[in-house]
C-alpha cells in the first residue's frame, strides 16, 4: 500500500563532464551501471540530495584516472515502485532472496560471491558489494522469470533500488557518524527520470 513513492525527488551523478553534457542534451540516452560489484544492482546511480558527495566521488575517479574531468549532472526522478532498503519490509524481501539464492548455488556447486575492501581503503568500508549485487539482481531475475513465464509473480518489478551506506570513518572521534555516509539510488526504469539539469553552485 505505501511501497510506491511518485513524489519528485532531486539527485546528482558524478561523472565525466563529457557525459554530463550528453545527458544534458541527449537525456533519452541514458548508459546504465551493469558492474558486478554495483552496491544496488544494474541501473542509473544519484546521490539522493548530495551535490558534494557526487563531486567528490568524480573526483576521486579523475585522480585515479578513470575520467578527464570530474563534473556532475543533477536529476530529477521519481522511485515509484522502489527496493527501499531503508524499509523492513523491502529488507526482509532481499533476505528471503538471499536465502533462495543460497539454495541454487550449493545446488550448482558454486559459491556464494562476496562482499570485498578495496586494498586501500582503511575503514574496511567492503566497498567491492559483490554479494549485494548478485543478490539484488537475482530477485529482479526471479521476477522477470515469473512474468516470462505468465505466472502471477508474488512481487512485481522493482523501478528503482535505495540504500543508506555508512563509510569514510568516523566524523570525529568516538562519532557514530561516518564522513562519506549517504543515501544513493539506483534508477532501473528510466521512466523514472523526469529531466536532467546543470547545478547551481
Amino acid at each position: 500500500m505505501y511501497s510506491n513513492r511518485s513524489n519528485l525527488l532531486i539527485g546528482f551523478h558524478g561523472c565525466d563532464e563529457s557525459v554530463a553534457f550528453e545527458l544534458l542534451n541527449k537525456p533519452k540516452k541514458v548508459k546504465i551501471s551493469e558492474k558486478p560489484f554495483d552496491w544496488l544492482g544494474h541501473g542509473f546511480y544519484v546521490w539522493e540530495n548530495n551535490y558534494a558527495r557526487a563531486l567528490e566521488w568524480a573526483k576521486d575517479k579523475q585522480k585515479r584516472g578513470k575520467i578527464k574531468k570530474a563534473s556532475v549532472i543533477g536529476v530529477v526522478f521519481t522511485l515509484d515502485h522502489c527496493l527501499d532498503l531503508i524499509d523492513n519490509e523491502f529488507i526482509g524481501i532481499i533476505s528471503k532472496y538471499y536465502d533462495l539464492m543460497k539454495v541454487d548455488f550449493q545446488s550448482l556447486g558454486k559459491e556464494l560471491p562476496k562482499n570485498k575492501d578495496v586494498k586501500e581503503d582503511e575503514h574496511k568500508d567492503l566497498l567491492i558489494r559483490e554479494l549485494d549485487c548478485a543478490v539484488i539482481e537475482y530477485l529482479h531475475q526471479k521476477i522477470k522469470e515469473a512474468i516470462e513465464s505468465g505466472e502471477e509473480p508474488s512481487l512485481k518489478e522493482f523501478d528503482s533500488a535505495r540504500g543508506v551506506f555508512i563509510e569514510g570513518g568516523p566524523a570525529f572521534p568516538g562519532a557514530g557518524v561516518q564522513k562519506k555516509s549517504h543515501i544513493q539510488i539506483c534508477i532501473r526504469n528510466m521512466e523514472c527520470i523526469k529531466g536532467f539539469f546543470i547545478p547551481r553552485i
